[in-house]
């Protein structure tokens, strides 16, 4: 366990810029090396989606897309990690082992979760026990920026499945819904002018203040009625810039704003909603124009608790000695979010490690004793999902 987890987070996987690649080449020589089946495709050039395959007795070798195979088990993650960073105390790439803790970028988020199903795979191989359906590891380029990957890897053919683990940091608890994402950039033009007669110009800038003032009272106005497992949607101001000079009224303004998405919310849907709220602030009175653009949206998702992929899931990470907590939800958001939508398959998420403690910060770090938990309970439960005589 150490030593997979270990290689996979030294392998340079920042995004931006995107060099998932390296991460994939690992991902692929730990798969041939464990027995088990692999393939890749390049979303981008140099980017690929990775799939491993532990195949189901009902049909030794079934291809991925083949709908003729017996229904499986997706257990989903993604190669990128956010860019390194300051403040770390150790270097981020040489997974150092100490004191329990794995430490390094990618570590939690979310080569730990990786490892943690590889070696899943591996012992049910090496137990040779049947298992009537095939279990998938597919692991996404793009998940921290775009999601180029998982949009890509949806719109192709996809197997019969019961149900889908996506491995992220959920500090070993069952998660069954979880938030969206969507980016907005928003721009205000103005007119330039001398800043000596302002009034002869038309100021983006304040423009995008009225704006940005009018998203933090919608925020509020939200936080008043949260969704009981996973929040309100919530509105993150992260970028703004305009202007060239303190001597030059702005002709151009730009915003960039995170925008959280509730399970069963629609991107377009929110999209069109920002545009009819904007189109209320007066903008074009004073002058000014204004676009609202979402280059990226990530849907929320929501299984029923009552649901029997999340019963059989949530008794196996019982067994394989998790921390006992309730169902939950996640503020965060991840690529499950496209499968529960496109392919109507039920959706939950459990990994090692944590996504508010140590995702994207300095120091990143897992807990060994949380990948064998995570491991354990991902072949667990591909035991008993899939007819193992150990069920």
């Amino acid at each position: 366990m150490v030593s997979t987890a270990q290689r996979l987070v030294r392998a340079p996987g920042e995004n931006p810029p995107g060099q998932e690649a390296a991460t994939a080449a690992v991902l692929g020589e730990l798969a041939a090396e464990l027995g088990l089946e692999h393939t890749a495709y390049d979303v981008v050039e140099g980017r690929p989606n990775v799939t491993v395959t532990l195949p189901g007795t009902g049909r030794v070798g079934a291809h991925w897309a083949d709908q003729d195979a017996p229904p499986g088990l997706l257990v989903l993650g993604h190669t990128d990690v956010v860019p390194v960073g300051d403040g770390w105390t150790v270097d981020p790439f040489a997974a150092v082992l100490h004191d329990g803790r794995l430490f390094g970028r990618g570590a939690t988020d979310m080569k730990g979760g990786l490892a943690s199903a590889l070696i899943a795979m591996s012992a049910l191989r090496q137990a040779g026990v049947p298992l009537r359906g095939p279990v998938h590891l597919v692991a996404l380029m793009d998940e921290e920026q775009n999601g180029l990957g998982v949009q890509d890897w949806v719109a192709r053919s996809h197997p019969a499945l019961l149900g889908c683990i996506v491995a992220e940091p959920t500090d070993l608890q069952t998660i069954i819904a979880a938030r969206g994402a969507s980016y907005l950039s928003i721009s205000v033009q103005g007119q330039a002018a001398h800043a000596g007669r302002p009034d002869d110009g038309r100021n983006a800038i304040y423009g995008a203040a009225t704006i940005i003032s009018d998203l933090e009272r919608w925020h509020h106005e939200y936080a008043a009625d949260p969704h009981p497992l996973v929040g309100a949607p919530t509105f993150n101001v992260g970028v703004v810039a305009g202007g060239t000079g303190g001597s030059v009224v702005p002709a151009e303004c730009r915003i960039e704003v995170d925008r959280r998405l509730m399970p069963g919310e629609s991107g377009a849907s929110m999209l069109a909603g920002v545009r009819e709220r904007v189109a209320t602030l007066g903008l074009e009175d004073r002058g000014l124009t204004w676009s609202v653009e979402s280059p990226m949206d990530m849907p929320g998702f929501e299984t029923a608790p009552e649901d029997p992929f999340v019963s059989l899931v949530d008794a196996a990470l019982d067994a394989a000695g998790g921390p006992g907590q309730p169902l939950g939800g996640w503020t965060a958001s991840c690529d499950g979010g496209h499968v529960a939508q496109r392919w109507d398959v039920p959706v939950l998420v459990l990994g090692p490690g944590s996504v508010n403690v140590q995702a994207h910060r300095a120091d990143e770090s897992v807990g060994v004793d949380e990948l064998v938990v995570a491991a354990r309970c991902y072949a667990l439960a591909a035991l008993r999902l899939l007819g193992g005589p150990a069920a």
